[in-house]
């Protein structure tokens, strides 16, 4: 396994080492080395390599976790809030440091610091043209030293790089004129620095010598919930040289304490403070840590400030006395000594929004903007003023309005209600413009059964084929007749009329159809797996299963079409039959040209479309499509009738079933051919319901 692990490191090395390998080449590569696990499956180097990538990901991605998982307070808190309160409230400020990385190497190429202390191990770039031309990349030496042609040994540790260039360009000028000149830093050598205390991820670190206390934080991982955000000290050789509070840094932007770091420096974090929680309308509600003297409004400060919807007026605390009970007591913000007031540890503070108890209207109805409208109270804003603020009463308004109404009594709230006639009291009739209350309730009534128009749609040989608008009652003889009546093509019989209300209708039959479908053929091929004796029987019985599941998904496509079936024989006779419906709004009709053809569909030897012959009976078209095939079934031919219908075609002497232009034979397969078929009952029935109600016929066998 060794072996194994140093070839896929190796193999992952060329990635990064060798970018200029392609990739295929890299995959060629590692197709030459695999392991065979335990259980003899054979792996590559690279799975291996991102197997254990992965889990070492997800082991630092569950400490990060854990590191930042709730804690005691932040418990407590939660636990603490009433409805209404976000349960969401988090110690402040710890979240930053989340995706921050575990280390932070030596800078490549940093830019020219003014006041960067150069050290031993420093790179320093030179270029100088004019008169003189030259480019030295040179690294300081142990001694503090670098040397340089002509100049010689030139002293640059201990010297800032400001102070560096210029003593640099004076021993230049000693020697050469008339040139420009320029420097910049290289590499920098890492420094090592400690972070210790409450911190996220302790111990020593290599950082760049660029670094400041700030940059050190995010790349070690900061405090960890139990360490302080507003005193983490910076120790240089025993001594304190600055403690910094991040909340200056977070809340304002202050980085007038974020010195810069030097080898040895040790970040001591200490244990967090004393923590108040503010909850509520405030701008930031989080968990806060608190310096000495802070108070209620220095909280508030920290948090933002109020939001806009704030009942500045109100504050609660809850406080934990003694580490032994729990108290509950408001304050009154507008008191000086409640502004002052002094938090303590563990306190929670609740801010409160203004009153939901507002003075308004409420108008739905047939007005042209419905919603709630204020009203001042003791006022006079009336109904005619509230329903001229909603944009007035639409076209199919009614002169009938009612008025809901709530009283608060000493027994609970009571509800009365009261018609109105709207119309007068927009024309400020004192009887029906009644004045208002808050909470008033008003909903203007439209005329019954109100549309501007219902329309139904006519196509195919029509003269006149649209969109037309109907009144109430009328019918499709009428509707037909306006379309300027049937063309010298149009096939009466075979008109197609669609309505959406039966669309829906039929499609939920349809589904109950193919979920008890469903339902069956589920149960009845979990049993037969179930009681398989062999792999080559449960195999079989899965395949059966995968074509049962086909069968379904077929059945899940079809889309109900809303066709009602209408027999109409001629339009002279329409008129006054029961096949002369009451239009609706919606309808779809459309007639279609005269067909030629009957077609022929199922199991038979040669399905088609044949011409139609007068008096020719069902079984003659079975004979043009070349005779039943060997597995039809003979007892469930239906016919799909051009109009709609599915019928069971009869024969009897010399009397059998019309076939009409536009008809489907439909000739079903014996299920003795398709096993698990045989298991579905009254399958034929399912078939045929699926062909009228979708207005197709379905092709499973």
């Amino acid at each position: 396994m060794r072996i194994v692990k140093f070839a896929v490191i190796f193999t992952f090395s060329l990635n990064m080492i060798l970018p200029g390998v392609l990739p295929a080449q890299i995959k060629d590569a590692e197709k030459l080395s695999f392991e065979i696990d335990n259980k003899g499956d054979m792996k590559s180097e690279s799975s291996l390599l991102e197997d254990e990538m992965t889990l070492e990901g997800e082991e630092v991605k569950k400490a990060e976790f854990q590191s930042l998982s709730l804690s005691d307070f932040e418990t407590y808190v939660a636990n603490s809030l009433p409805r209404g309160f976000s349960q969401e409230i988090r110690q402040f400020g710890y979240e930053l440091f989340l995706e921050s990385p575990s280390t932070f190497a030596p800078v490549t190429g940093a830019p020219s610091v003014s006041d960067y202390i150069i050290v031993p191990g420093d790179e320093i770039k030179i270029s100088v043209w004019g008169k003189i031309e030259g480019t030295w990349n040179v690294v300081v030496d142990r001694d503090g030293n670098i040397i340089l042609p002509k100049i010689g040994v030139f002293r640059a540790a201990g010297l800032s790089f400001e102070t560096f260039q210029k003593a640099l360009k004076r021993e230049f000028s000693r020697y050469y004129s008339k040139f420009n000149f320029n420097v910049s830093l290289g590499s920098l050598r890492g420094i090592t620095v400690y972070v210790v205390g409450n911190a996220r991820r302790p111990g020593s670190y290599t950082v760049s010598s660029l670094s400041t206390l700030i940059s050190a934080l995010f790349a070690t991982g900061g405090p960890d919930k139990n360490g302080s955000m507003r005193n983490i000290k910076l120790r240089r050789n025993g001594e304190t040289v600055v403690s910094m509070d991040l909340y200056d840094f977070l809340l304002k932007g202050d980085k007038s304490k974020d010195v810069r770091l030097l080898p040895g420096d040790v970040i001591y974090i200490p244990p967090v403070g004393a923590l108040v929680a503010v909850v509520g309308t405030v701008k930031k509600p989080a968990i806060y840590e608190l310096k000495d003297g802070e108070r209620v409004f220095d909280l508030v400060k920290l948090a933002g400030g109020f939001t806009n919807t704030a009942f500045r007026t109100r504050a609660s605390i809850k406080r934990i006395y003694e580490h032994k009970f729990t108290d509950f007591f408001e304050g009154n913000l507008n008191s000086a000594a409640s502004a002052n007031f002094e938090v303590k540890d563990g306190d929670i503070i609740r801010f409160y929004p203004v009153s939901e108890g507002d003075s308004s209207v409420v108008v739905q109805g047939a007005v042209f903007y419905p919603g709630k409208f204020g009203i001042r109270q003791g006022g006079d804003i009336r109904v005619k003023d509230i329903i001229l603020l909603a944009g007035g009463l639409l076209p199919q308004a009614s002169d009938r309005a009612e008025v809901t109404r709530v009283k608060i009594t000493e027994n609970g709230p009571q509800t009365s209600r009261f018609d109105i006639n709207i119309k007068k009291a927009m024309e400020e009739d004192e009887k029906n413009n009644i004045l208002l209350g808050a909470n008033d309730y008003i909903f203007v009534k439209t005329v019954p059964e109100w549309k501007l128009y219902k329309t139904v749609e006519i196509k195919g040989e029509v003269k006149y084929p649209g969109k037309y608008a109907i009144k109430k009652g009328e019918k499709l003889f009428s509707l037909i007749k306006r379309a300027g009546g049937l063309t010298n093509s149009a096939y009466i019989k075979g008109l197609v009329f669609t309505r959406e209300r039966v669309r829906k209708s039929q499609q939920k039959n349809l589904e109950k159809i193919i979920r008890r479908l469903e339902k069956q053929l589920i149960v009845e091929s979990s049993n037969k797996i179930q009681t398989a004796l062999s792999i080559e029987d449960v195999q079989s019985k899965k395949a059966v299963f995968s074509a049962k599941s086909r069968f379904l998904e077929s059945l899940r496509r079809v889309k109900a079409i809303g066709r009602l079936s209408i027999k109409i024989d001629s339009l002279e006779g329409l008129e006054n039959s029961s096949s002369n419906i009451v239009l609706e709004d919606g309808d779809k009709i459309f007639v279609p040209p005269k067909p030629s053809v009957v077609s022929v569909t199922g199991a038979v030897m040669t399905e088609g479309s044949f011409l139609y012959i007068r008096g020719k009976s069902f079984s003659d078209y079975i004979e043009y499509a070349g005779g039943y095939s060997d597995y039809a079934n003979k007892g469930g031919v239906f016919v799909l009738k051009a109009d709609g219908r599915a019928v069971k075609p009869k024969r009897f002497l010399f009397f059998s079933t019309r076939i009409e232009p536009g008809d489907a034979i439909v000739i079903p397969e014996k299920f003795e051919k398709i096993a698990w078929l045989r298991e579905i009952r009254d399958i034929s029935q399912i078939l045929m319901q699926i062909a009228v109600t979708a207005g197709v016929v379905i092709k499973v066998f």
